[in-house]
């Protein structure tokens, strides 16, 4: 259900993480679950704004903007280069973008009153790859995770959680057919990566390029919904 009015709030700094957030409005005064949306890398945190917009009402939805900014009004996780043999990262920096993204969660679960298990991280590549990064080393913190027109990080393999942690996790995979950015060889690596850990998930391509679809849109919120939503 899609709120009659919406509207981002101003931008907050998080002290423990330093991480800037907007909140949807009207914010919840006792939201039943937290929705937590990472932007890609050379955006900010109002490009996931349509999507926030459509998270059911009674929800805590927070757009987050990462600390490392690559350019006016450009911000990104971590440096990545494409290469002919694929995505190079700076491994330092997605690892303390993960870091800080945990204590983020943290504060907002302790500052709403909400549990983990009614928690939903979601992103758009880069910020796709971040939730996927966090919920997997850090499956106690989160419900589920979405991970849209984004991939999985090789190099979090050391840090992913024991089978046991991540038994409760819920995964939804969205990605374009046509994307040449990341291409949905990744989307593909996931879907096998998740299905070796054992996490029930939903993997969806769509005739598009490295894009938030209005489909995928609606297939991501509907997820969102049914997860946050579950006892």
């Amino acid at each position: 259900m899609t709120p009659s009015f919406h509207s981002l709030g101003a931008l907050q700094q998080d002290a423990a993480s330093g991480l800037s957030y907007r909140v949807l409005q009207p914010q919840p005064e006792r939201p039943r679950a937290l929705v937590v949306l990472l932007h890609g890398v050379g955006g900010q945190e109002t490009d996931l704004a349509d999507l926030a917009a459509g998270v059911d009402p009674g929800t805590l939805v927070v757009l987050v903007r990462s600390r490392l900014q690559l350019g006016p009004g450009q911000f990104g996780w971590f440096r990545v280069a494409f290469t002919t043999e694929g995505p190079r990262i700076a491994a330092d920096e997605a690892e303390d973008s993960r870091h800080a993204l945990i204590r983020f969660i943290d504060h907002l679960q302790a500052a709403h009153g909400v549990e983990a298990r009614r928690t939903v991280l979601a992103g758009f590549s880069q910020g796709g790859i971040m939730s996927a990064s966090v919920a997997l080393t850090a499956p106690e913190r989160v419900a589920g995770f979405a991970l849209l027109s984004g991939r999985i990080l090789p190099e979090i393999e050391p840090r992913i959680a024991g089978r046991e942690w991540l038994a409760h996790l819920r995964g939804f995979i969205g990605h374009g057919e046509r994307d040449h950015t990341l291409p949905p060889d990744w989307a593909q690596r996931a879907d096998r990566w998740l299905e070796d850990l054992g996490i029930p998930h939903v993997t969806r391509l769509y005739p598009v390029g490295h894009t938030l679809s209005p489909e995928m849109r609606a297939d991501v919120l509907a997820w969102i919904g049914g997860l946050a939503g579950a006892a």
